[in-house]
């Protein structure tokens, strides 16, 4: 059985992992409509990618007999600026990802949880590549600019991404 706190925390993280999901969509709208089509994929495949990792800790928290508690999620901004702007604040949200991640690993290590901590291992090294892989595109997108052929080919390759 899983503890109070444990079931708490879980619950906070799938309830942030759904907004995040949220904040790709919007970001993947708010792409569209600059007709920057490949970063729009890429955020869409991100926004699913989020989703199944909470799917992935409600099945776990079920599975420890834990509470699902879903709350309602703040909507996500319209506007995000240029696509530069997008990524560094798509890197900055992935930063605090990270943060809560790692938190949490410390919650189940200090509760003697084995079985979290060992769940929250994947969450973990997920993080190490996704901020790796964002903070790539944040590169190379300061280094083409906004302006010119490079960000169209950047677009044409983020389009690329495969999907879940």
């Amino acid at each position: 059985m899983i503890s109070k706190t444990m079931q708490d925390a879980l619950n906070a993280q799938i309830n942030l992992e759904q907004a995040s999901a949220q904040l790709y969509l919007a970001m993947s709208a708010h792409c569209t409509g600059k007709s920057f089509k490949g970063f729009a994929h890429w955020l869409t495949v991100q926004a699913s990618e989020e989703t199944a990792h909470a799917a992935k800790l409600i099945a776990f928290l079920l599975d420890r007999g834990g509470k699902l508690e879903l709350k309602t999620i703040a909507p996500p901004p319209t506007e995000f600026g240029g696509v530069i702007q997008v990524f560094e604040q798509t890197l900055a949200h992935e930063k605090t990802i990270t943060g809560r991640i790692s938190a949490l690993f410390e919650q189940a290590r200090n509760e003697k949880d084995y079985a979290s901590e060992i769940a929250l291992q994947w969450y973990v090294t997920e993080q190490v590549e996704e901020e790796a892989h964002v903070g790539e595109i944040v590169d190379h997108l300061r280094a083409v600019g906004d302006q010119g052929g490079g960000i169209w080919y950047l677009d044409s390759r983020m389009g690329k991404r495969g999907t879940v």
